[in-house]
C-alpha cells in the first residue's frame, strides 16, 4: 500500500474510532452521518470487524429499519486505538509484527508467565489462515473467555471455530493438550507442596497474591471469589461468586455460603480484584465484608479476612479497618 493510501486509511480509521470512543453505545447510521473522511460502507465494514474481534458487541436492529446499534465490551479507554490502527495499516501476520512484539519471541525473552492470555493462545494456535493470523485468533478467544478462561476446556472444535476460523483441528488439539498438561503439572505441584495454612493476615495476602495472580494482572472487571477453609485453616477450594463492580446489594450471602456449606468449610476468605491497579479498599468493599461477616455468624462459618488484589500489591481489609 502506497504511503499516501496508508495515510488516508489511517485518517478514516482514526475518525471512526474517535467518534465511537466518545459513546458507550451508538447506532451505525449515527457514526456514518458524523464521518467526513470515511464512507458509509467503510464505517459498516470497520464496525463489523470490531464486533467480530470482540471489541464491540452488536445489538438488535431497530424496530423499523436495519440501523444496528453497538456497545463496547469493555471501557473504551482501555482499547489500544493506535495499536489497532497500525495493525490494520501494516498487517497482523506474525512476520509483519516487530520481532520484540511476537508472542514466541516474547516468551523466549521474558518467560511464559509474563505473556498475556491472548499471546499464549496465539502460540498454541500456531498458524493463521487467509485473512486472520494466529495473533488475531488468540485475541478473539481471549476476549470471548476473558472472565472465565476455564470454560475453554468444555468447548468443542466447532464452538471454537465459530469464534475464530483460524482454530483448526490441529490448533484445537494443541489448546486442549496445553490446558490438560497445565492441569497435571499444577496437580503435581500441589501434591508436593506442604499444606499451607491461612492463619494470619500475611499468610492470607501471600496466598491470594500467588493463587489469584491472573485476576490481579489480567482481570478487566472486578471479580469476587471466596476461598473455603477447613478447621485447620487449610484451603479446600476457591469459587467465583460474581463478576462486576462490587456492591453489597449484588453479593448475596446465599451464593457465598452455599459454596462454603457444600465444601463443609469451617471458615472462608473473601477475595476480589481492583483492575485500576490501586488495591485501596472502597466503602463498598467494607460494606460487603461486614454484611458477609454477620451472615457467617448466623450459619456458623467465619469470614477470616477480605483481600483486595491488584497488579503490584494486595491489601487486607482486616488490617485497613
Amino acid at each position: 500500500m502506497a504511503k499516501a493510501d496508508q495515510e488516508r486509511r489511517r485518517a478514516r480509521l482514526s475518525e471512526i474510532l474517535s467518534l465511537i470512543a466518545e459513546r458507550p453505545q451508538f447506532r451505525r447510521r449515527e457514526i456514518q452521518f458524523l464521518c467526513r473522511e470515511a464512507t458509509p460502507g467503510f464505517v459498516t465494514q470497520i464496525l463489523k470487524q470490531l464486533a467480530t474481534e470482540g471489541i464491540l458487541r452488536a445489538g438488535a436492529a431497530g424496530a423499523t429499519d436495519d440501523d444496528e446499534h453497538f456497545l463496547w465490551t469493555e471501557e473504551p479507554q482501555k482499547f489500544l486505538r493506535d495499536d489497532w490502527i497500525e495493525r490494520q495499516i501494516s498487517g497482523t501476520q506474525v512476520t509483519q509484527i516487530p520481532s520484540d512484539e511476537r508472542p514466541r519471541e516474547r516468551l523466549l525473552e521474558l518467560g511464559a508467565r509474563h505473556l498475556k492470555n491472548n499471546e499464549l493462545l496465539a502460540i498454541l494456535i500456531r498458524s493463521g489462515v487467509k485473512g486472520e493470523s494466529a495473533v488475531q485468533a488468540g485475541q478473539k478467544l481471549s476476549n470471548q473467555f476473558s472472565a472465565q478462561l476455564d470454560r475453554l476446556v468444555d468447548c468443542s472444535p466447532q464452538e471454537l471455530k465459530k469464534i475464530s476460523k483460524a482454530v483448526s483441528i490441529t490448533a484445537y488439539c494443541q489448546i486442549m493438550a496445553g490446558i490438560e498438561l497445565g492441569r497435571r503439572v499444577e496437580s503435581l505441584i500441589k501434591e508436593q507442596r506442604p499444606k499451607e495454612k491461612i492463619n494470619s493476615t500475611r499468610a492470607a495476602i501471600d496466598y491470594c497474591t500467588r493463587h489469584f495472580s491472573r485476576l490481579a494482572h489480567d482481570g478487566r472487571q472486578e471479580e469476587f471469589h471466596i476461598v473455603t477453609l477447613d478447621t485447620k485453616l487449610q484451603p479446600i477450594q476457591s469459587h467465583q461468586i460474581t463478576i462486576g463492580t462490587l456492591d453489597a446489594s449484588l453479593v448475596h450471602p446465599r451464593e457465598v455460603f452455599r459454596a462454603a456449606i457444600r465444601d463443609a468449610a469451617s471458615s472462608i476468605l473473601l477475595v476480589h480484584n481492583h483492575p485500576s491497579g490501586d488495591p485501596t479498599p472502597s466503602r463498598q468493599d467494607h460494606e460487603v465484608t461486614e454484611r458477609l461477616k454477620r451472615a457467617g455468624e448466623l450459619v456458623g462459618i467465619q469470614v477470616i479476612d477480605h483481600i483486595v488484589v491488584a497488579r503490584d500489591s494486595a491489601v487486607s481489609l482486616a488490617e485497613s479497618s
